[in-house]
């Protein structure tokens, strides 16, 4: 966060010293010590706002407020987010998964693939998928298998010590 530069391996020392004068200009026309942890502590008060305990969900022409510990995962489909949870399935009004899963606890749900946002509470099994990738079967009513993208398979096997 409010990084100056970035350095990659192998890198030679005229990259060094241009990435400390950087960061030298960065502090001199920055603000008193004051200002800055002033900005520091809004910017952790915008992220620190709970998740929300409950989902709303609509099905069958209700609205049914859910716990998130329930909720096995979601999955988007023609711009629909349908939440599957243990007891009922629905409807979220979020419009993607990245806004559903910003009212959720990102603790305990992980985006497992583009179209899909799993409880890792609720994963029951992983299955070896071909050229070195996975699915995860859900621990709902119809052990439902969620594929694993390629960028994620080394987000699961920190989950699991694969």
């Amino acid at each position: 966060m409010n990084a100056v530069d970035y350095l990659l391996k192998p890198f030679d020392k005229k990259r060094v010293a241009k990435a400390v004068e950087k960061a030298r200009q960065k502090l001199e026309t920055a603000g008193s010590p004051g200002d800055q942890i002033g900005t520091i502590v809004k910017m952790l008060e915008q992220q620190a706002r709970p998740p929300a305990a409950k989902v709303l969900l609509k099905s069958a022409g209700r609205l049914f407020l859910v716990d998130q510990k329930d909720i096995c995962y979601a999955s988007i489909e023609d711009g629909i987010i349908t939440v599957v949870a243990t007891g009922m399935e629905g409807q979220s009004n979020c419009r993607t998964l990245e806004e559903l899963l910003d009212s959720l606890d990102p603790n305990m749900f992980w985006r497992a693939h583009r179209s899909y946002l799993v409880n890792i509470n609720r994963i029951k099994e992983v299955v070896p998928w071909f050229k070195s990738s996975y699915q995860i079967r859900m621990e709902d009513k119809k052990q439902t298998e969620v594929p694993v993208s390629r960028a994620q398979t080394k987000r699961l096997r920190e989950l699991f010590g694969l």
